[in-house]
């Protein structure tokens, strides 16, 4: 929100209040609060009357320092809050003098002068933000003069926070739009408004900068983002009220500043390791019975494509019944018998969802007679048309209403369902809305889809168990990460759609979130063939991968027999990809930086990596560039070091931008110096034990590499390579026997290990787990 004309004028009717120093000091120990008057105190006489703020500064860990700022701090509080991870807060370091107070946290450091109020936050004394003049503000909007007696109405509080030369700003939700936020205003509120547009299902009220900070506005509600261009050198962040909450957090990497953020938030869960198999989906209004679902299962077995999920979208209901949970008996008169035989077939099932009661349901009037649905302020049960006729909507501040959702999913898991996409969440009304708990219907608009996807992954938790647990969510909000997995939403199927969605998905994965996926040749209409295959390589090499569509089936054999290949090819390749991945996921859910990653999250100190947004890293150690264009051209940068090409073995020195020519079974996949790539080539099934027949492949190895690999949520094998000279010393932990592949190294002995020699590479096969190996 914008409340300026210029530098030095206000728009019309608005009113700024800043601290203009600081007159009471009160200290603790984990906490200090300041009385900051917004006009200038000369003698007593001056305190009678006017507008002053209260500043408390706390730390909920190091490293990160709170700021809450309030006009009147007795305005009635209404909920929703964000779970927040952190109880206690920590001490703090302060240094109070006459002419300022700084309040450290770790490295970090919040100087405020007392006179002429400024705020200046530090890394090792090293200023990386700063504001002062009227950065900091209460501001009105209808001002006229000295009384004020309307109490919060049309009442904001601001911060202004300094960016400098070359400073960038990323996040704030899944955002297709450009991936460096800078001149762009961002307001926090979900929307259901494809992927084409300003608007976002995933709104995040927090942003991080290549200068290795972030800042997490604590509020539910509609906060409002200037990125430079209010004021082209600051962001701005104001919401309505009287207080402004939210955090400063220090990095001093980016990776740290999203471990802190979801220290705070929560982490990612990690997802079953079956998840990150292919999904395949019925699409959205096709026509369809047990005999199709059998048919595109059938298909893609009889095609040598493994499929992991079957998912039944939104008609496995009856029309106008959405949601009733009920299955139509007029296409599928044996839902139990057919759930059981998909799942002979070893695969997983998801059901489509949504939070919202249609009138024809058989639960609408048990819904109503217990007030489990969100009313109007006459008590009438809150309806409209969109979506569904007459669609009612489940009030989750209700622990009862909670509870009767629950239930009827249960049964749902009883017969054989194992995870739900839970869709919309995002068209909650705010306008004569009344919720069970007294909850704010502004703030509940966004936080509602976090009540939701948690009363649904806490169902499948008590059901299944948390190793088992996972959404295919549309909607979030903060802390939403905590229940995976996310995909991008409805998008066109074109190469432009194609884009967006990298573009969101990394906006994503840079706010908090770990796993992200999308609709495989896009949603809306039906692509090409030509960009269902390039889509098809680049969904594949997401961490999780779904076919779905609109009004077509997405089964590659309706497009052409190459595309059919071309399915089959990348999903074999994620599956011997699977330990690498999965150990990468189980990296995700214990630090919080997303296993699906920007270059620039990767990259920080290369300068180029800074905007790109067609490219991305899947884990630490692999980059992949999706294809764009119809002529098969790719354009990627490779950052510096020395890179092999994954599918070829070829190298090449990085610090260079590539465009060459890839038919459709080929992609830019290529692994960074240095790496060691867990994989397993005899696996049938993405939720087979792979730990007795990893093969660990190492790129170029300069001094020492080292890594973890996950199976099933425990560690199976970690290992240490390290190179002296003409010597390579090989240590694991593990219980089984393994392969290490040294990849265009020829060595020529081993010791405790067989070597074999594989064109320009060497196979070393460790049957002893407890031995030491060295190679030469």
């Amino acid at each position: 929100m914008k409340f300026g004309n210029g530098c030095w004028l206000q728009k019309e009717g608005y009113e700024c209040f800043p601290p203009q120093q600081i007159y009471f000091t009160k200290i603790e120990p984990k906490k200090v609060t300041l009385c900051a008057p917004t006009s200038r105190i000369s003698h007593r006489g001056d305190t009678l009357g006017g507008i002053n703020l209260t500043l408390e500064i706390t730390s909920p860990m190091p490293e990160v320092l709170r700021v809450k700022t309030y006009h009147h701090l007795g305005i009635r509080k209404t909920g929703p809050d964000f779970e927040l991870e952190t109880q206690e807060n920590v001490e703090l370091e302060i240094e109070d003098s006459d002419e300022k107070i700084c309040i450290k946290s770790g490295s970090l450091s919040l100087t405020i002068t007392k006179e002429n109020f400024s705020m200046e936050y530090a890394r090792d004394g090293e200023v990386i933000s700063k504001c002062n003049g009227r950065d900091l503000a209460f501001m009105k909007t209808d001002w006229k003069g000295y009384a004020y007696d309307k109490g919060s109405k049309d009442a904001y509080m601001r911060q202004q926070l300094s960016l400098s030369v070359g400073e960038l700003v990323y996040g704030m939700g899944e955002r297709f739009t450009p991936f460096v936020k800078n001149g762009q205003t961002v307001d926090i509120w979900n929307e259901d408004g494809g992927t084409s547009t300003y608007q976002s299902y995933k709104n995040i009220p927090f942003y991080l900068t290549n200068k290795g900070y972030g800042v997490f506005v604590n509020n539910p509600g509609d906060v409002s983002f200037e990125v430079a261009t209010e004021q082209v050198s600051k962001v701005q962040f104001s919401v309505s009220g009287e207080c402004l909450d939210y955090f400063f957090i220090n990095g001093p990497t980016m990776k740290e500043v999203l471990a802190h953020y979801t220290g705070i938030t929560g982490k990612p869960s990690l997802p079953a390791q079956w998840t990150f198999g292919l999904w395949l989906s019925t699409s959205f209004t096709t026509n369809y019975d047990e005999e199709t679902v059998m048919s595109f299962i059938n298909g893609m077995e009889e095609r040598g494509i493994p499929l992991q999920v079957f998912h039944f979208d939104c008609f496995w209901m009856k029309d106008f019944h959405w949601c009733d949970f009920t299955w139509d008996n007029r296409v599928f008169p044996d839902p139990e018998g057919m759930l059981q035989r998909i799942k002979a077939k070893g695969l997983k099932i998801c059901v489509w969802i949504n939070p919202y009661i249609a009138q024809e349901s058989p639960l609408f009037l048990e819904g109503m007679e217990k007030g489990y649905f969100i009313k109007r302020t006459n008590g009438d049960v809150w309806q409209w048309d969109m979506w569904q006729p007459g669609m009612a909507i489940v009030d989750f501040t209700n622990p009862q209403a909670c509870q009767w959702f629950k239930d009827k999913l249960a049964v749902l898991v009883d017969v054989g369902v194992d995870c739900f996409k839970t869709d919309f969440g995002e068209r909650i009304p705010t306008e004569d809305v009344v919720y069970y708990d007294g909850a704010d219907p502004v703030k509940m608009h966004n936080y509602y889809t976090y009540l939701y996807n948690k009363v649904v992954y806490e169902l499948l938790e008590e059901k299944k168990g948390k190793e088992e647990a996972v959404l295919f969510a549309r909607s979030a909000s903060v802390g939403g990460q905590k229940f995976p997995v996310h995909w991008g939403g409805d998008c066109w199927s074109t190469y432009e759609a194609m884009a967006e969605s990298l573009r969101g998905g990394l906006s994503l994965t840079m706010s908090g979130f770990g796993f992200w996926s999308h609709d495989i040749g896009g949603f809306e209409n039906t692509s090409t063939a030509d960009v269902y295959k390039r889509w098809a390589a680049f969904g594949l090499l997401s961490t999780h991968s779904r076919l779905h569509g609109s009004t077509s089936y997405r089964v590659p054999w309706a497009y052409d027999d190459e595309a059919v290949d071309v399915v089959r090819y990348f999903t074999k390749l994620k599956m011997q990809l699977l330990p690498y991945i999965y150990s990468n996921a189980a990296y995700t859910a214990k630090t919080g930086v997303p296993t699906m990653r920007s270059m620039v999250l990767e990259f920080e100190k290369d300068p180029t990596c800074a905007y790109l947004d067609r490219q991305y890293m899947l884990g630490g150690n692999i980059l992949t560039a999706p294809i764009f264009r119809e002529d098969g051209i790719a354009n990627y940068y490779l950052p510096a070091g020395t890179w092999t090409n994954y599918l070829t073995g070829e190298t090449r020195e990085g610090g260079v931008w590539v465009e060459e020519h890839h038919d459709y079974l080929s992609i830019p996949l290529w692994v960074r110096e240095n790496s060691i790539i867990p994989v397993c080539n005899q696996m049938e099934r993405n939720d087979d034990a792979y730990d007795k027949n990893l093969q660990l492949k190492v790129y170029e190895l300069k001094e020492e590499a080292s890594t973890c690999v996950a199976q099933n949520g425990s560690q199976v094998l970690s290992i240490e390579i390290k190179k002296d000279g003409e010597a390579i010393t090989c240590k694991a932990e593990t219980e089984n026997a393994y392969e290490i592949r040294f990849v265009n190294c020829k060595l020529t002995s081993a010791d405790n290990a067989e070597l074999v020699v594989d064109g320009n590479d060497t196979i070393v096969k460790v049957s002893d787990p407890k031995a030491v190996v060295v190679c030469r």
